[in-house]
């Protein structure tokens, strides 16, 4: 495929507000996971939560949106001068010229339930909550777009975990096919009931800090995270990274445990490879997935050990975030920029007893060296994969 230049980019989630605190303690190794002190029961857990959501205010226009997974993409829009460069863009191209691609699992779901544990006395909505726009699964796309005052194709996303690492591949269909000039894409996913205790019904939630690819893992921990990115022709900014491919697949084996063999895993990895003419041995680093989860990580790290040399480094920072569902494949392709920028290979925090499955690829710790290209794989449920592929501008060149 053509190269598409990632011109703005930001990320909010456990970590702080933005890409200098998320670089911070990636640089530190030191996680934003901390005791569940969310959820409306006691569950014993531990989650990436990002502070200052409850005293967050949306500006009077916006008033109608309130809820906490639209203040966390407010809080995420401010960050890294990204709206700015939206503003540039939009006033560039026309309000109509540039699409809104968002991926969520949730949206605000959680402003649903907050409605229904205060129903009147007729069994209704009390009157703060009798806000439909809240209550839809369109709710982060539509807030966004009335936010960027955009009039471009407008889409949200929701296969799971995937949600906003494919919105990256809309964008760039859309591009191709002269629909538009630039993409705002990204992702919000908040904690709310809903996941906490439907994942945790699912056995799948640790009652301690996540391990992704420790022999002890016991499963995940629960994030919520907010990131943006825009996507333009590179002829706008030759020396801003590139988003070299992209790779689809659907496994179509089980509801919620990936394929044993890793198949649509690796057919998600073998189509960004292609559409992005890359060899693997050109690959510097691999956000992995990740979870913490038994069967995810056994497959995945397979997959690394049989399609990489040793030379690949790759690593899981779900340790630091926690699984930001929906959110994930912004705030990991954000991880892998900042691997390409900064030369920073982040170590896979809380795999402190490496499983013997997970081969020579895998940083466990820090490391430090130049990276040309780095790949941020996302898995959802239901097998839907989807991998992306960033190099820095002078390799892509």
């Amino acid at each position: 495929m053509t190269p598409l230049a990632v011109t703005a980019h930001t990320a909010t989630s456990a970590l702080g507000r933005g890409l200098a605190a998320q670089l911070d303690a990636l640089r530190g190794e030191r996680s934003g996971l901390r005791p569940n002190d969310f959820s409306s029961a006691p569950l014993a857990c531990w989650i990436g939560r990002v502070d200052g959501l409850e005293a967050a205010a949306l500006p009077a226009a916006f008033a109608p949106w309130d809820c906490r997974n639209n203040r966390l993409a407010w809080l995420g829009l401010n960050q890294d001068g990204f709206l700015d460069r939206v503003h540039a863009a939009r006033a560039r191209y026309g309000a109509n010229r540039v699409a809104l691609l968002l991926g969520t699992s949730t949206a605000s779901i959680g402003a649903t339930e907050e409605a229904y544990r205060r129903l009147d006395a007729d069994g209704g909505f009390p009157d703060d909550m009798l806000r439909p726009a809240i209550h839809t699964p369109h709710s982060l796309t539509a807030f966004v777009t009335a936010v960027l005052a955009l009039e471009g194709p407008c889409l949200t996303v929701s296969t799971a975990c995937s949600s906003s690492a494919k919105v990256f591949a809309s964008a760039e269909r859309m591009l191709r096919l002269g629909l538009i000039d630039a993409a705002v894409v990204g992702g919000v996913d908040t904690l709310c009931d809903s996941v906490l205790f439907g994942f945790n019904a699912l056995e799948l939630v640790s009652p301690e800090p996540c391990r992704p690819f420790d022999a002890a893992r016991n499963g995940i921990s629960i994030g919520e995270a907010a990131g943006f990115a825009l996507l333009e022709r590179i002829d706008i900014a030759p020396e801003a990274p590139r988003l070299l491919g992209y790779g689809e697949s659907s496994d179509a084996h089980h509801m919620s445990t990936p394929h044993p063999q890793g198949l649509g895993a690796e057919l998600a990895l073998n189509d960004a490879l292609a559409r992005a003419g890359l060899d693997p041995a050109q690959v510097g680093y691999i956000n992995l997935h990740g979870t913490a989860s038994q069967k995810n990580d056994e497959v995945e790290a397979a997959l690394v050990a049989r399609a990489f040399p040793a030379t690949t480094r790759a690593s899981s920072t779900k340790g630091f975030t926690g699984h930001t569902l929906g959110a994930a494949g912004i705030v990991e392709a954000a991880v892998a920029l900042q691997a390409i920028e900064h030369g920073l290979v982040p170590g896979n925090l809380g795999g402190d007893a490496p499983d013997p499955v997970c081969g020579a690829q895998f940083a466990w710790h820090n490391e430090q060296q130049r990276i040309d290209v780095a790949l941020s794989n996302s898995f959802g449920f239901g097998g839907n994969n989807a991998c992306l592929a960033f190099a820095r501008a002078e390799f892509a060149a």
